[in-house]
């Protein structure tokens, strides 16, 4: 039974992204309110190792964001130079950060905004660790957060009056967070689908873009 337990853990910590993106384009959102669907069963990936670009954007190019979107003018945000953050027991670990700046046109015409920033740390246990801070600070602030997954949250977001929706996942050596904001004048409830299924699609790309598939996986 404690076998079972115990890998079933291990599934769901590594399911994340591929998990989250189908349950999000499902229409399920993690709780069971009534309002959410059964997402298709898929076969969920191990903890991946990444590797950082510079090129974050190209990422998301090769389809839509989601059905009925259109990727429009996009703006890379790279930094080669490693950054140190603060790790348990007085450590600096190293990471690098890329991310995404990109325009999405709905099939009404409206204009969207879609943010991807990615950091991949120097080892899993220092990616785990930086997501739990970043978890814990949400949580105090009370931003939620609204558990999708055990390695994956999100959390309303804001950006000067557009309702957003922002994603924040765990995978190996990589910290993903994912945001969308609706146009000026949406509401949330209006909105909601469509926030959903774009940041889950971009988190499921990136994840899978930056991932090195010749490396092995670390342990879950």
């Amino acid at each position: 039974m404690h076998g079972s337990r115990s890998a079933a853990l291990a599934r769901a910590r590594s399911a994340a992204l591929i998990g989250l993106a189908v349950a999000v384009a499902a229409g399920c959102s993690g709780g069971d309110d009534g309002r959410n669907g059964k997402a298709a069963d898929q076969a969920a990936p191990p903890p991946g190792t990444h590797s950082w670009t510079s090129r974050p954007c190209d990422l998301l190019t090769d389809a839509a964001p989601a059905e009925g979107f259109t990727l429009g003018g996009t703006t890379d945000s790279a930094s080669s130079d490693a950054r140190e953050d603060i790790g348990e027991n007085g450590a600096r670990p190293l990471y690098r950060q890329t991310g995404c700046l990109a325009d999405l046109k709905a099939p009404d015409g409206t204009l969207w905004k879609l943010i991807t920033r990615a950091s991949v740390y120097e080892d899993s246990e220092s990616a785990r660790h930086a997501y739990r801070v970043k978890e814990d600070l949400d949580r105090a602030h009370g931003r939620g957060p609204e558990k999708l997954h055990d390695a994956a949250y999100a959390i309303p977001a804001d950006d000067q009056g557009r309702p957003g929706r922002t994603l924040l996942l765990w995978n190996g050596d990589l910290v993903l967070t994912v945001s969308a904001f609706a146009p000026h004048g949406s509401t949330e409830h209006d909105v909601r689908k469509g926030l959903e299924r774009i940041v889950g699609d971009a988190a499921r790309r990136t994840e899978d873009g930056l991932r090195d598939h010749d490396a092995s996986s670390p342990a879950p």
